[in-house]
């Protein structure tokens, strides 16, 4: 599988990815990478459906997505791959899943959740799963569109980090 894109945004599926990723990326597949969504027959049928005309989605859990990544038959997707959190993306680079860069573009404020940028609020598990990623040699860098400039996650962590 060729990955043309791993991106953190609890929105998923929405106008952002939609018009300017899927675009610049010339994905050929959406997979929405996440163990309870792929359990929720109506949130996996909206997300399916709102994929742009031409792009197959799909919605999986995280092993399943570790398991098509590795099955030769998908060895040229061009494949976008959406997560609602860092932990499901290090789930599947730990799964052996070649992820070299994640881009985040969006994960909302909840209580328990300290905002780190406007877009951005993160919570202690998910700064340990960054900070793993970043150990792994993972670049995680901060952009809502394609048009924005990249801004590096861990310098926006910053300190205590």
């Amino acid at each position: 599988m060729n990955i043309v894109l791993a991106r953190i945004d609890d929105r998923l599926i929405h106008g952002q990815v939609v018009t300017t990723w899927a675009k610049e990326t010339k994905c050929e597949r959406m997979i929405v990478c996440n163990d309870e969504i792929s359990q929720d027959p109506i949130r996996k049928t909206l997300l399916i459906q709102v994929a742009p005309p031409g792009i197959t989605a799909s919605v999986v859990d995280i092993d399943k997505a570790i398991r098509v990544y590795k099955n030769p038959k998908y060895a040229e997707t061009r494949a976008l791959l959406l997560f609602t959190n860092p932990t499901d993306v290090l789930r599947l680079v730990e799964g052996g899943v070649g992820i070299k860069s994640v881009n985040i573009g969006g994960m909302s404020f909840r209580e328990g959740k300290r905002q780190i940028t406007k877009a951005i609020s993160v919570n202690e598990q998910d700064v340990q799963a960054f900070q793993a990623l970043h150990n792994r040699g993972v670049e995680l860098e901060i952009r809502k569109v394609t048009s924005d400039s990249k801004e590096d996650l861990m310098s926006v962590l910053g300190g205590g980090h």
